[in-house]
């Protein structure tokens, strides 16, 4: 049964055009070929760039944050309630008022100790501006890196400039080091992106966020074992452009420099439009869909691959609109928290607070507590929004 599957996933009929068979990409005449097998080592390699970037929060991404002033919020914790944790944690965050009278009576509380209860609880929750910009530091580092490594992988290459020649000679290409490397370590990277989804500041596109990973993981492989690489190489070359300006607007939004990150994400803006709006779909998917079928006739991974650089392009026009709708409220001055992030109450509600609470809230605080930011953890200005696309559209 097993050899089957693995015999039917492994059709040449899929993954290559009709007249090749596996045979024509093993290593020969001095052509090196990609190989199923090279992508076993980016498991181990994710979960390095895992320890890499908690080694990178923890003593780089942290002081720098302490020195541009920014500092970790403290919030007083929920009281310890096993009926309303269980409530929390397996039905509601924010429940209704018939629900909060009904916790009221299986907790002996009153409705206003139980709303309090789940304000801070939520509070506990919601992601500080330290731990953002930590992560927008991990992920412009790498940017950054896989922009330049890009450049000097494919500066002398014909086919950035001409992508017909993506196709010259294909399927029979031979695999460059540099390529090796710059697919290998994309990879690892979203792969660290996927495990450590489940920690990381949740928005309002998680999902698309995590269709992104998995879509982008999906077409590497395939790009890699069919010998799209040529291709893929440029995909991820001009997403990377974009996400470095994104980045680095975060982290001068976090750190208050207003006017340089209103700078920076008017041209993360333009440089998005421009790349996953203009080259990626005029450019790089015309190059994939049109010149193929010039040397061979189409088949089952010429469909399929073709198919999901769609559906990643559907992404792209997803996140384009809120980044026009971010400028269209910047530009009228209504601008005042990430279209992205979740809706929470104020954190200051001293008007339900006990005087205990008060007077806790204005104590003097110590060193790593934070001053005023708005309910979303950041200024009161314009504000990139957090995730899109942490990774590369990559074929």
């Amino acid at each position: 049964m097993f050899d089957t599957l693995y015999e039917c996933f492994w059709s040449e009929r899929l993954w290559l055009p009709v007249g090749l068979t596996w045979a024509d990409l093993e290593d020969k005449e001095g052509r090196v070929y990609a190989k199923a097998s090279h992508l076993y080592v980016t498991l181990p390699y994710a979960l390095a760039f895992l320890l890499i970037r908690y080694l990178f929060e923890r003593w780089i991404a942290t002081p720098l944050a302490v020195s541009a002033g920014i500092k970790q919020r403290i919030y007083l914790k929920a009281e310890e309630n096993s009926v309303l944790e269980f409530y929390y944690a397996t039905q509601c965050r924010n429940p209704a008022q018939a629900d909060i009278d009904g916790l009221s009576k299986k907790s002996s509380l009153s409705t206003r100790q139980v709303e309090r209860w789940f304000r801070r609880r939520r509070r506990q929750d919601r992601p500080g501006i330290l731990k953002k910009f930590t992560e927008a530091s991990w992920r412009f580092v790498f940017y950054l890196s896989a922009f330049i490594g890009g450049m000097v992988a494919l500066h002398d290459k014909e086919w950035l400039y001409d992508t017909r020649e993506v196709w010259t000679g294909f399927p029979k290409q031979t695999m460059l080091e540099s390529q090796y490397w710059y697919y290998v370590l994309e990879m690892s990277f979203y792969g660290c992106l996927l495990f450590s989804v489940a920690f990381d500041v949740k928005r309002k596109d998680f999902k698309e966020q995590i269709i992104h990973h998995l879509a982008t993981l999906v077409l590497l492989s395939f790009s890699w074992c069919a010998n799209y690489i040529r291709v893929g190489t440029l995909v991820m070359l001009i997403h990377d452009a974009s996400d470095v300006l994104l980045e680095s607007a975060k982290l001068f939004n976090y750190a208050k420099w207003e006017k340089t990150c209103k700078t920076l994400f008017v041209l993360f803006a333009i440089v998005f439009m421009v790349t996953r709006l203009i080259i990626f779909p005029f450019w790089l998917i015309h190059c994939t869909w049109v010149y193929p079928v010039l040397y061979y006739p189409a088949f089952f991974g010429y469909y399929f691959f073709n198919t999901m650089l769609v559906v990643l392009l559907c992404l792209h026009i997803f996140w384009a609109y809120l980044i026009l709708r971010m400028i269209r409220k910047f530009m009228f001055g209504t601008l005042t928290k990430d279209e992205r992030s979740d809706n929470e109450e104020e954190d200051g509600d001293e008007s339900s607070s006990t005087q205990d609470e008060v007077e806790q809230r204005h104590k003097p605080a110590g060193p790593l507590v934070a001053d005023k930011y708005d309910e979303n953890g950041g200024t009161r200005s314009l504000s990139p929004p957090e995730n899109i696309c942490w990774s590369k559209t990559v074929c």
